[in-house]
């Protein structure tokens, strides 16, 4: 399996919803036009659970913010780091000055596939 895939989990006021869509259409498009293979952003819905460790605790969620949980996919490690390098240079994501989220309390990290399943 050579494809790498970068995770995000975070959380966001709910009164800035639209906002963070607008951004996140935008960063989608300029990941994929880089180079990136697959790009979502979603929102939660039910994080219910019993007996395990709600995305709500692990995204340190308060009572006024709603969890997002994205991913990114990659050809391969390489390619993320080079397409990763691209898009934080890009100056269609330094427009906004002021991110609706506060990125401090956002997780990030990238993953190795073990198993991919796809239809």
């Amino acid at each position: 399996m050579s494809q790498y895939v970068d995770g995000f989990l975070l959380p966001l006021a709910a009164d800035r919803l639209e906002e963070y869509k607008r951004l996140a259409t935008k960063a989608g498009e300029v990941w994929m036009e880089h180079g990136a293979l697959a790009y979502w952003e979603t929102i939660e819905d039910d994080l219910s659970g019993e007996e395990m460790r709600s995305f709500r605790v692990c995204a340190d969620a308060r009572e006024n913010e709603i969890v997002i949980f994205a991913w990114v996919v990659y050809a391969s490690r390489e390619d993320r780091d080079r397409i990763l390098a691209a898009v934080m240079e890009d100056p269609r994501l330094r427009e906004n000055a002021e991110m609706p989220f506060d990125m401090k309390r956002m997780a990030h990290g990238g993953f190795k596939p073990i198993v991919a399943i796809n239809s």
